[in-house]
């Protein structure tokens, strides 16, 4: 058990290569790794943030999460391993309890695997003696103002590599015109709706097609899950293309739980290639929550985080992760998921601070049934002035039975359901009085979220029940599509 850190999730790392290390060097890491382990729970990554996260390591979390917590965390237990806490927790809490919770906001790189195993307090001792106008010790009692920011530029450069650069600035999308008939239909300010479509267990394409030929009249575009809940189907990539070709747009999913950094960027190039424009890029729910056999489960390559700032940068810098140029740049309409209900709104709004940041332009979150709850979520988001920064589509699921709302209430990490929504379901009688019953409850915080400033639109997530789409929208007063083209154009801005 570590002094400062839960306890380590997986065994510390060693290098991948060990023909260049000499006695020495091992001799030294191995120290290292000893005085860290017992005071950190220290995996020995090579790119050590204790700094950044009030010196809990972020890497005992069991998805290695380096920029926040997952959206099924609490604060009782991990999501993964209910016998551990949760990491991202103790980290917020001892980052408030410090004053240190504004370092939390810097976009954390993934790690370098030519780096993992190795020491990094020579690293350090290096990066101070190369830089001009290091922090001299007896400035820490004659000048602490200058000793704290030669300090704070000398560890910026041990964490933040030249590949990556994280900050905790705003980067606001480096293009004017819109990107996809999403972005088009948001930018009017006109309420704006989105639906979700699941992908077919089978190679059968038909119900995607059916599905995107009446919805399209009603919305601008469709998600398509990324194998959720760690169970295999079709992919997003195709159910996208297969939706576009439809003639509806597209919101492909794209979560970092199966994926190298290498295999996302790959994706994200093929989907632009392929007219997808609009990506929802999430951490992924963990492998297991998936069927057996389970995947082996280990730490994430990249986060949700992550991903947003790598795929931003394509797109308005032209560069790959490694630097390699790119000659025609991709076009993201990015988005990510956001979950109201998980932490506590101030330790969500950080979260959603970071992804805003990092490159989101638009958020749907989790499905909203405990409204007052959701309003303070947008209340401290507006505390940290975010939401004339991003479109924020607020999430429904009509309930389609009693059993749907129970399962919804106690197993779905991130959904809060008032006890007396379950309760109407469960007095709601036959299989249809149930479907009626939901279709009510749906029309009813309808109506409150239309009459909510702040928000652009909601995100309906009628699984495998696409068809009340219409319905809603229609007897909810909601407004179809406005924008149903995009002006002809066969290059646009970014890609010149």
């Amino acid at each position: 058990m570590a002094i400062f850190s839960p306890p380590r999730y997986q065994a510390p790392f060693k290098p991948y290569n060990r023909e260049d290390i000499s006695s020495f060097m091992k001799v030294f890491t191995a120290g290292e790794g000893l005085i860290k382990g017992v005071l950190f729970g220290c995996r020995m990554c090579g790119n050590c943030i204790l700094q950044e996260t009030a010196f809990v390591c972020p890497m005992t979390c069991p998805k290695g999460l380096r920029n926040g917590l997952c959206g099924g965390a609490t604060p009782e237990a991990c999501e993964v391993d209910a016998t551990r806490p949760c990491t991202w927790y103790k980290i917020y809490k001892r980052a408030e309890r410090m004053g240190r919770d504004h370092k939390l906001l810097e976009i954390n790189a993934p790690l370098d695997g030519a780096r993992v195993g190795r020491e990094t307090w020579l690293d350090v001792i290096r990066t101070w003696r190369k830089t001009e106008g290091s922090p001299r010790f007896i400035e820490f009692f004659t000048n602490r103002e200058k000793f704290d920011e030669d300090w704070e530029r000398i560890f910026y450069k041990v964490r933040q590599p030249d590949w990556w650069q994280g900050d905790s600035e705003y980067h606001p999308p480096a293009y004017e015109e819109p990107i996809s008939l999403l972005e088009a239909n948001l930018r009017t300010g006109e309420f704006t709706c989105t639906a979700e479509i699941a992908p077919p267990l089978s190679v059968s394409t038909q119900s995607i097609s059916e599905k995107s030929e009446f919805l399209r009249e009603y919305v601008p575009a469709a998600n398509f899950t990324d194998n959720a809940s760690a169970s295999a189907r079709m992919g997003s990539i195709a159910s996208s293309k297969i939706c576009l070709d439809s003639g509806l747009e597209p919101v492909m999913q794209l979560q970092a739980r199966d994926r190298s950094r290498v295999v996302i960027e790959s994706d994200a190039m093929g989907a632009a290639g392929l007219g997808i424009k609009n990506i929802l890029c999430l951490s992924g729910d963990h492998h297991r929550f998936g069927p057996a056999p389970m995947t082996k489960p280990d730490q994430f390559d990249m986060d949700a985080i992550q991903i947003l700032w790598m795929l931003r940068r394509m797109r308005d810098e032209g560069i790959y992760l490694d630097g390699r140029p790119i000659k025609q740049r991709p076009e993201f309409f990015l988005g990510a998921a956001a979950s109201p209900f998980g932490a506590p709104p101030k330790y969500e709004a950080i979260r959603a601070e970071k992804k805003i940041n990092a490159g989101a332009q638009f958020i749907q979150t989790q499905p909203i049934f405990d409204y007052d709850g959701f309003l303070n979520w947008l209340e401290a988001l507006d505390k940290r002035n975010l939401l004339d920064k991003v479109y924020i589509l607020a999430g429904m699921i009509p309930l389609k039975s009693a059993k749907a709302a129970h399962y919804m209430a106690d197993d779905v990490p991130g959904v809060a359901i008032p006890a007396e929504i379950v309760q109407r379901m469960d007095a709601a009688g036959d299989k249809d009085g149930q479907m009626e019953e939901g279709v009510a409850i749906a029309l009813e915080m309808i109506e409150k979220l239309k009459k909510t400033p702040d928000i652009s639109g909601i995100h309906f997530m009628a699984v495998h029940w696409e068809a009340i789409v219409p319905r809603l929208m229609d007897e909810g007063g909601l407004p179809k599509i406005q924008v149903k083209s995009l002006p002809l154009e066969e290059v646009s801005e970014v890609a010149r």
